[in-house]
């Protein structure tokens, strides 16, 4: 990769009082990682401070304040220094809304600049979703959040990559009793067309996508629940006259052990814990999530903020160096 098409890459420490900023410190103490990207570190000082003195790193940086211009150095991090959020520094291993206003500080901060185009990327450490509505996130989930910020107003979702295997879902980070009235044929159909374009994009010329019902053994031929057939296999056939490679519905319980054996490339989910679970079994610590239809590529690793193990310094960066290596490829593009 050339120096001119480096991307810029925002990177975030994630939720404070779980393991983000020890992650986020670990994988940019990668000398390879540093100059791979012209890496912006988007945090407070204490939180970026708690993540050095948890990794035992002392990362180099050149720190700019708010406002002033942008600038990188070779090999080096930029660190843009955030306010101290006005709870104060948050206690490890608690989900407070101190710790919530750093996160969405950052969150808001670095959308921000990647809608200025300053910024071609972002990769955060783990949030967690609580504390960020603590902090006064109104909506459902960061994804929605930053597609309010990006002004956003098609489809967007979630993918989940791990080894290879995508996924996607229609839908996410909502109760699961709201879960069946929200599983429409246009969401259905959503949920494939963007999967199958961001796999064509990534290389897969002709992504073969399998999607899951809804219900248990999807449906088993209408005795528990219609919606394969009123809704799921409906948009399964126009998806085919779209010409995309999509097949199901498949029973919700084998369609991973099919996805695993390499029947397809990807496969969308109607809810969260149906294709998570999964996935998280398949690779939790190599796994990222890429939020998809935004404008610039957006990706952490599948892990969460594991306040259980927040402090002691046992955090494994493998998914958020996915994560990175993967928004690193795509934001180049941004580049070209």
């Amino acid at each position: 990769m050339s120096a001119e098409r480096k991307p810029r890459i925002a990177v975030l420490l994630g939720d404070p009082a779980g393991v983000g900023p020890e992650m986020g410190v670990k994988l940019l103490a990668h000398q390879a990682n540093v100059l791979a990207a012209e890496v912006l570190l988007v945090a407070a000082p204490s939180v970026l401070a708690g993540g050095e003195r948890i990794a035992r790193t002392k990362l180099d940086v050149v720190r700019i304040a708010r406002g002033e211009p942008l600038r990188f150095a070779p090999g080096r991090v930029t660190h843009l220094v955030l306010e101290e959020p006005a709870g104060g520094e948050a206690p490890l291993g608690t989900c407070t809304e101190a710790a919530g206003q750093a996160a969405l500080q950052a969150l808001t901060a670095a959308t921000h600049l990647a809608r200025e185009g300053a910024v071609n990327g972002i990769v955060f450490a783990p949030l967690n979703k609580h504390a960020l509505r603590l902090a006064g996130m109104q909506q459902e989930d960061e994804l929605r959040y930053m597609q309010d910020l990006f002004g956003v107003r098609g489809f967007t979702c979630e993918f989940n990559i791990t080894d290879g295997l995508w996924t996607s879902r229609v839908t996410s980070h909502v109760p699961l009793r709201e879960v069946a009235d929200l599983v429409t044929e246009e969401a259905v159909r959503d949920a494939v067309h963007i999967l199958d374009g961001a796999l064509r994009r990534s290389g897969i010329a002709k992504p073969r996508i399998g999607v899951s019902g809804l219900n248990p053994h999807a449906g088993d031929g209408g005795s528990i629940g219609r919606e394969e057939i009123e809704v799921i296999a409906p948009a399964v056939e126009r998806l085919k006259r779209d010409g995309v490679e999509a097949s199901g519905p498949w029973s919700p319980d084998t369609v991973f052990i099919a996805a695993r054996r390499g029947d397809f490339d990807a496969v969308v989910s109607m809810y969260h814990d149906q294709g998570q679970i999964a996935m998280k079994l398949m690779g939790f610590e190599r796994g990222v999530t890429l939020h998809g239809g935004l404008p610039v590529p957006v990706a952490t690793s599948a892990s969460g903020s594991a306040f259980d193990i927040a402090g002691k310094g046992v955090a494994r960066v493998a998914g958020l160096q996915h994560a990175f290596e993967l928004c690193a490829r795509m934001a180049v593009q941004q580049t070209a």
